[in-house]
């Protein structure tokens, strides 16, 4: 799985550089988290202007890095999700869940 991970100030910016987000590579961006949670990196922004479709394992694996964050009073926020993926946490309702932003730098700035 292609991830570009960049430290900004004390935030963590993943960037997902695959076009699906799915049962073959979910789980490594899943580990990548933990890693980063394990190292005391809890506040993180999953950039996903590249992905054109999630599953459930998808979902999955970042619902683990939104729990693993609000464990450890971090927070795990959604920035760039393209039409057919914002369409999939509206009809799993996790809109309700995850702060999601249009860019990078409205995320960013959110902290």
């Amino acid at each position: 799985m292609m991830l570009n991970i960049v430290e900004k100030e004390a935030v963590i910016l993943i960037e997902v550089k695959e076009e699906r987000l799915d049962a073959h590579n979910s789980g490594e961006l899943k580990s990548q988290m933990l890693s980063l949670f394990e190292e005391g990196k809890n506040n993180i922004v999953v950039a996903l202007h590249d992905v054109r479709f999630v599953d459930s394992s998808g979902l999955g694996a970042l619902v683990s890095g939104f729990k693993n964050a609000s464990a450890r009073n971090g927070n795990l926020k959604l920035c760039g999700l393209q039409t057919q993926v914002k369409s999939m946490f509206e009809l799993t309702r996790l809109h309700r869940v995850f702060e999601i932003f249009p860019d990078t730098a409205e995320a960013l700035a959110s902290f």
